[in-house]
């Protein structure tokens, strides 16, 4: 006991060896201090009376958290629960599972490549001269630019664009920049791939033997406008019927392919439009051939990269499937085989009216649970199919015609979702009028020149080669051959053989003198003081994927035996910016052959635009044009080149009827065919499609 009193009394001890100096001692909290009077007691309590209310607070602490211990368990078993749901969903859904599972290196990759595609994607060739040996094809970029691209083999490397040039780098941004370098070169040679699948011959830019290359105007709108598409912040209406039926809905929307053409485009906005409705969509692409895929991702649509097993799994789980086209069969057949019970789920808008389309599609017609076709003639058709072929359909097939966007008809000053108080429709009257002028001195048009514009993939079945036809009579004053001379130095099909064709143009030629409206309004046409003008002829879309090269090249060789006429002919690339051409023009053509145009989207378009429409008498367009009302018809085949050619003199010669068609088709476009009439319809058939489901 001795020696423990000792080691209490030593602090004490050493502070009187050494007078005036303070001593701390480390082992305070485990003396013993023999008295509670001496200095060292009494120091060493004061120092322990904070320590033991803090250690009093954080015991009680503990003892709160022991007796919640039970309620901090279920919260973290519920913040795991939702972490785990929220990967299993990220994982379900998407293509690159290991990448955004794990977070490395998945959002930069993917900004490059959407960078890539989009450089890429808004280039249009100026020359035909494609080759697989790492030449070089010229690119007319929209802002009038010019750049090189090589287009390398499938088993070639492509060099990064940018290459790693500072030695003081760290190794860090090293790895980096060679990973961003091998994510470049795979874009590229993905691009490229989906480029060279079918490269048409270009028209050179300034080349007077095929006519002059214009446009895209793009930059022109945008500055004139002072709005682009980019501004855009959802047009849905919120209290509508479309809007309360889809929120919080899944959606599988079928493309056959991007080109920028009817079916595609219409997709494309419908889910835009579920999007701006708080729907979930996803897209499933059969073919990335044409130039959307940017714009599916500047307006944020989720594109599934797999068309098989993924696409299938995701379509299990949405509310409704849509199919765009005729040519979804394959996917369609494919997924009911994978699960059966999916074929209630799909509703299968088709847009084409060609018996090919229904021989690629007639396998799986009867087992969807709704057909949507655009028009009165083609659903009339393809029933007319069915009962040949003794298919019978699930139910009765629905329409849902086509509507002119919110964008055209903003441009246009038809009242849309898109007008403010900066942007009313008396505004953008006015600011169409400035675009008008601004295009056409682009052009270099006159007051003088009428501007005809015929806007569609350039093949056979749209007819632009007898368009041509009709309009180099205009031009040169001549008369429509009636032989067949043309045809075998063309070698190009248009229609059927000599014989037949003399004999319907020996029956035309009277009714033209007494039932053309050239004639029925001569007296109109021949007021003095009206000066006829000139035609001009712009036909697109350069560049689309659909186009047909020898088609194409028919056209050309037409225009190389035509010189007069083809100084006459402007030629347009295939692009989404087309307010500016329908800004500038004065009437629009569509001469579809055949069964005629299924529906005819632009035909609609033009109207908005207050064109008159000179069109086909079948198909989707005797729907739509009324004859002497909202525009002149013609007899398809190379027969109705003798009236397409005398409608367009009386446009030329009557100005004044011009802008009363155009009005008339305007009034008809704001009465039947705008965004809310289409989405009304589809109410009905969404509605019709999750019923019994």
């Amino acid at each position: 006991m001795e020696e423990i009193d000792n080691r209490g009394d030593f602090p004490a001890k050493l502070s009187s060896l050494r007078p005036g100096s303070s001593f701390k001692s480390t082992l305070s909290g485990r003396s013993t201090p023999r008295s509670s009077n001496s200095p060292t007691f009494r120091r060493l309590n004061s120092s322990r009376t904070p320590r033991r209310e803090g250690r009093s607070s954080i015991s009680s602490g503990a003892l709160w958290f022991r007796s919640n211990r039970l309620l901090m368990w279920l919260l973290l078993i519920t913040l795991w629960a939702y972490l785990g749901f929220f990967i299993q969903s990220r994982w379900a859904h998407s293509d690159k599972k290991e990448e955004e599972f794990s977070g490395f290196g998945n959002r930069p990759k993917e900004t490059n490549i959407d960078a890539e595609q989009i450089h890429r994607r808004d280039l249009i060739t100026t020359d035909n001269s494609v080759s697989s040996n790492n030449e070089t094809v010229r690119y007319k970029m929209e802002i009038g630019e010019t750049r090189n691209v090589a287009l390398a083999k499938k088993g070639n490397d492509v060099p990064s664009p940018r290459k790693t040039s500072s030695k003081k780098r760290s190794k860090r941004s090293k790895r980096a920049s060679k990973g961003k370098a091998r994510g470049k070169q795979k874009s590229v040679l993905e691009v490229e791939k989906i480029d060279k699948e079918e490269q048409e011959p270009e028209i050179p830019n300034t080349n007077s033997t095929y006519g002059l290359l214009v446009g895209p105007f793009g930059s022109i709108e945008d500055r004139i406008l002072e709005w682009s598409p980019e501004k855009r912040s959802g047009t849905c209406n919120r209290k509508g019927d479309f809007a309360r039926l889809v929120w919080s809905r899944r959606f599988i929307l079928i493309f056959h392919e991007l080109s920028m053409t009817g079916a595609p485009l219409s997709m494309m906005e419908l889910a835009t439009e579920l999007l701006s409705c708080g729907a979930t969509v996803s897209a499933v692409v059969l073919s990335k051939k044409g130039g959307l895929m940017s714009e599916l991702s500047r307006r944020r649509i989720k594109v599934l990269e797999d068309k098989a097993d993924l696409s299938f799994k995701t379509a299990m789980k949405a509310d409704i499937v849509i199919a765009g086209s005729a040519v979804c069969a394959s996917w369609i057949e494919k997924y009911i085989e994978r699960f059966p019970a999916g074929a209630s789920q799909v509703a299968w808008w088709i847009m084409e009216n060609r018996r090919e389309y229904f021989d690629r599609s007639k396998d799986v017609l009867n087992r969807v649970k709704m057909l949507i076709f655009l028009s009165e003639s083609q659903s009339k058709q393809w029933q007319k199919w069915c009962e040949e072929e003794s298919i019978k359909l699930r139910s009765r097939p629905e329409l849902i015609p086509l509507s002119v966007n919110d964008e055209l008809a903003f441009v246009a000053g038809i009242p849309s979702t898109l007008n403010t108080p900066t942007f009313s429709t008396e505004k953008m009257v006015e600011k169409r009028q400035l675009l008008r002028t601004s295009v056409r001195k682009e052009m270099n048009l006159t007051d003088n020149d009428m501007l005809v514009i015929s806007l569609s993939s350039i093949n056979p079945g749209k007819g632009q080669l007898l368009l041509l036809e009709s309009a180099s009579a205009v031009v040169e004053h001549a008369q429509l051959p009636e032989d067949n001379k043309l045809n075998k130095s063309l070698n190009v099909k248009e229609g059927q053989s000599t014989m037949p064709r003399r004999r319907r143009i020996r029956k035309l030629l009277p009714l033209l003198k007494d039932g053309n409206p050239l004639n029925r309004k001569k007296q109109v046409s021949s007021n003095k003081g009206t000066m006829e003008q000139s035609l001009k002829l712009l036909i697109g879309s350069v560049g689309s994927k659909s186009n047909k090269v020898d088609y194409v090249k028919g056209l050309l060789s037409f225009l190389e035996q035509h010189p007069n006429a083809s100084k006459s002919v402007l030629w347009t690339p295939s692009t989404t910016r087309v307010a500016s051409l329908y800004s500038a023009a004065d009437a629009y053509v569509i001469n579809s052959q055949g069964l005629g145009e299924t529906f005819g989207r632009v035909t609609i378009e033009a109207m908005a635009f207050g064109l008159p429409v000179v069109g086909t008498d079948a198909g989707g367009t005797k729907e739509i044009v009324e004859h002497n009302v909202t525009g002149l018809v013609h007899p398809i085949g190379r027969p109705g080149n003798l009236v397409l050619a005398q409608n367009l003199r009386f446009l030329l010669k009557n100005r004044s009827a011009r802008k009363q068609m155009g009005l008339e088709g305007r009034k008809k476009v704001e009465k039947m065919y705008l965004k809310e009439h289409m989405y009304k319809k589809f109410v009905e058939v969404i509605v019709k499609c999750m019923r019994s489901k």
